[in-house]
């Protein structure tokens, strides 16, 4: 009797327990597929599209940005605070929007893990949060354009803009004179980004000059119009006050960086005795391994020192480099007190170094695409972070975060420069 009943049982068990492992093959098999379909050579393909038009967006928005900042300037001059605030929330606006989509479009380049479709998403979703941001851009100059008509005249604008570019002219002085002086202590490779930038600044106001004059003529001729004119001028009188800028920062820069590398030099000469001490209580594998270390970052500080007066940002650069080979080849061999005296001794080059590159990549970006303007808004963001953070070694990471954000950010402003010719 129960050998009938346990037939019985093997009779209903056996084609359940076969069917049910066919199920699970199947159900494993389709869900292998349907993976595999999610990573397919045309689901990536249309995940970089929608990634490469949400960039496309994205640059878009960061030069309204750019553009309404400019605007927001210029009606502050020229009507006093009285114009509508349109423009100036929508800015804000703007700026939170276009700093939100740089974040989220950094996370979608740099997960590799994200599923195409997952990309897809996220894309279409900072394109229609830029989307909404020009929107509020556009209705708010629109409102503003308005104002103007009611409230103002082109004779009165032109004036202010005159007022605005003798303002900027004697504040760029005279940048030939401030080229001669860095040409006297430094090396051409030093001062080349700011002689650049005085000639530009200068051909900015000279073209600033001729628009003005041009829009005067027909601000009083009721059958022209000096608009056009006009916003062409103030772009250039925008031009040159970046160019200014750039060129006091460089000078700044440099005479920062040469006041600095004393101190600089002593501090990596410390790191190296610091070394040598942590040296001696390592097993001989490890002792030798970071003694070549040393007797590299040795022999780099003696091949910096002849020419560190003359090119100073470039020194300051390559010691930050220096320490920072040093420190990795250090590892964790030191005590935490190590780290945290080495930490403070290198933070200072190590942030001067990164904000270099930081306004190195300032310059490259202009006109760059989406990837390089989210790199140079991510070195930024870590430059900030090793100014304000507590923790010498945090804020040691941080500022070399920046660096190489701020070096990949130039290097893709040079491809995509290239890719363009």
């Amino acid at each position: 009797m129960s050998g009938d009943v346990l037939a019985q049982i093997l009779r209903w068990l056996v084609p359940a327990l076969v069917v049910l492992v066919v199920t699970i093959g199947v159900v494993l098999v389709l869900a292998w597929a349907l993976r595999r379909s999610r990573r397919s050579p045309r689901a990536r393909a249309a995940a970089n599209a929608a990634r490469t038009a949400a960039g496309v967006d994205l640059v878009s928005l960061d030069d309204a940005v750019g553009e309404l900042d400019l605007e927001v300037a210029l009606s502050g001059a020229l009507y006093g605070g009285n114009a509508p605030a349109s423009l100036r929330h929508a800015r804000m606006a703007a700026q939170h929007v276009r700093d939100d989509a740089f974040t989220d479009f950094r996370a979608i380049t740099d997960d590799t893990e994200l599923l195409p479709r997952e990309v897809q998403r996220r894309a279409g979703l900072i394109r229609a949060h830029v989307a909404e941001a020009l929107a509020l851009i556009a209705r708010a100059r629109v409102e503003h354009e308005q104002w103007m008509r009611e409230n103002t005249s082109a004779a009165a604008q032109v004036d202010a803009a005159r007022g605005r570019l003798a303002a900027l002219r004697e504040q760029m002085g005279d940048p030939d004179a401030l080229i001669h002086q860095l040409a006297d202590r430094f090396d051409a490779s030093e001062w080349q980004d700011a002689a650049a930038a005085a000639d530009n600044a200068a051909d900015d106001a000279a073209q600033a000059q001729t628009l003005l004059d041009r829009a005067a003529a027909d601000a009083s001729d009721p059958s022209r119009s000096a608009l056009s004119d006009l916003a062409l001028a103030e772009r250039r009188i925008r031009s040159a006050q970046s160019a200014t800028q750039r060129l006091e920062q460089t000078h700044r820069l440099i005479t920062q960086a040469a006041q600095e590398l004393p101190d600089q030099f002593e501090a990596a000469r410390g790191a190296i005795r610091q070394a040598l001490s942590v040296r001696e209580t390592l097993e001989p594998d490890a002792s030798a391994r970071l003694g070549a270390a040393i007797e590299s970052a040795q022999a780099g500080l003696s091949q910096l020192e002849p020419r560190a007066a003359r090119t100073p940002t470039a020194t300051e650069d390559q010691i930050a480099r220096l320490r920072d080979r040093l420190d990795l080849a250090l590892g964790d061999a030191r005590t935490a007190q190590q780290r945290l005296r080495g930490a403070r001794t290198a933070l200072p080059g190590a942030v001067a170094a990164a904000q270099n590159t930081v306004a190195a990549a300032e310059a490259s970006v202009i006109g760059a695409g989406a990837d390089a303007r989210v790199r140079l808004s991510a070195a930024h963001d870590e430059l900030a972070k090793a100014r304000s953070l507590p923790d010498p070694v945090e804020a040691l990471d941080a500022a070399r975060r920046a660096l190489r954000h701020a070096e990949d950010a130039q290097a893709l402003a040079n491809y995509d420069r290239m890719s363009a010719h």
